[in-house]
């Protein structure tokens, strides 16, 4: 390569760059991605129960019962009073208006008091399984706390280690997000779905206006090779998107969520790098079967689910069938969340990483060349 190369490349990725500029549709599109959708997702978005709509049918209506239902606090139920007949809780879980009922028998002090055994039922909307095994498992808990609470009172013991009884004590240490906030999870995850997106459709969108300009066919008979022509625009991709990113993590998720970035910066823009030139070819794959931008949309996203739910980030590989755990070895997904996370939340350092990025950038050289020469075929 001599200076000459480097030249028509610098010349051609700065076209790319001042032809986005000028399109308001894909800057605002960008824009909107790395910034509004990240915090809706982070903010709007949460793994724990909030404000859960709850009712209560109490037939005993004493002060066992009345002490139970206090236990129902905010913010993660919201009380919204009491249903006086099953056909009513029926009526209400039929609608959607709760999410659970909470049904006290008539002889619930009485038996307490009598030291034996009884149960309070829950109904629960399972429809949305995530909160209903949420409600499931936070009442259990309350439910196990109001046991001892009674057991204490009722044997006059003040301190619970004053029981001589034989007791196993978990002892808990929590690593990278030792109070288990939401917060600190679901900004990232958004933020790698839409790096994910961009990079299947930023170079697919730019070589598709270049056709719908009619501009392709003039480059194609240039005095350019195939690798010329497209690889400036994976770096005008690369540029933009890496801008994208730095805005996402300082004035987002830095900013506004608190999440400690622990690891180096730079590791992390290096292998963001790696990931998007592994996607890129597959949006060079993209850009060859479209013929405008509303087709290249909808083939980024048919590519784009495949790659999410092979990725691990909502499923652990151990959980998935046998044979896709085979496949996530091909989605580069799957990679870049496994490295991103690790240096984001546990400091780790790329000599910790290489193997997984020498994977991706293994990978992403396969896709890329496949995706030249798709291009290259296209024009044969």
């Amino acid at each position: 390569m001599n200076w000459l190369w480097w030249v028509r490349v610098y010349a051609l990725t700065k076209k790319e760059l001042l032809q986005f500029s000028r399109d308001i549709v894909l800057l605002f599109a960008v824009a909107w991605f790395f910034t509004a959708e990240v915090y809706i997702a982070g903010s709007g978005v949460t793994m724990e129960l909030n404000n859960a709509p709850m009712v209560v049918m109490d037939h005993d209506r004493s002060e066992a019962s009345r002490e139970w239902i206090s236990q129902l606090k905010q913010p993660y139920y919201n009380v919204l009073g009491q249903a006086h007949s099953q056909q009513q809780a029926n009526a209400m879980l039929d609608k959607g208006e709760v999410l659970g009922v909470f049904d006290i028998p008539a002889d619930f002090q009485k038996q307490l008091l009598l030291k034996q055994q009884t149960s309070i039922q829950l109904q629960l909307d399972a429809s949305n399984i995530i909160l209903g095994t949420l409600a499931s498992s936070y009442s259990g808990l309350m439910n196990a706390e109001y046991n001892q609470q009674w057991m204490l009172k009722h044997m006059k013991v003040v301190d619970p280690d004053s029981i001589q009884v034989p007791l196993i004590e978990e002892r808990q240490k929590i690593n990278y997000n030792p109070e288990g906030k939401s917060t600190w999870f679901m900004p990232i995850s958004e933020m790698m779905t839409v790096i994910t997106l961009l990079s299947l459709f930023l170079p697919a969108a730019i070589v598709v206006r270049e056709k719908e300009r009619g501009t392709i066919e003039q480059l194609s008979v240039a005095p350019l090779s195939p690798f010329q022509i497209l690889f400036p625009k994976i770096l005008a991709a690369e540029i933009i998107i890496l801008t994208g990113v730095a805005i996402c993590i300082f004035g987002i998720i830095g900013s506004v969520f608190q999440v400690p970035f622990r690891g180096s910066l730079l590791s992390f823009f290096m292998v963001t790098a790696v990931f998007v030139y592994a996607v890129s070819g597959l949006g060079l794959f993209i850009s060859s079967v479209s013929r405008n931008l509303g087709q290249a949309l909808m083939v980024s996203f048919m590519l784009l689910m495949p790659m999410l739910l092979l990725s691990g980030a909502w499923t652990p590989r151990e959980s998935m069938p046998d044979f896709q755990q085979y496949l996530m070895f091909l989605s580069p997904l799957s990679y870049y969340i496994d490295i991103g996370y690790s240096i984001i939340l546990k400091g780790a350092t790329l000599d910790l990483m290489w193997q997984p990025l020498l994977q991706l950038f293994g990978l992403g050289t396969v896709l890329f060349w496949f995706g030249i020469w798709q291009f290259k075929r296209q024009f044969s």
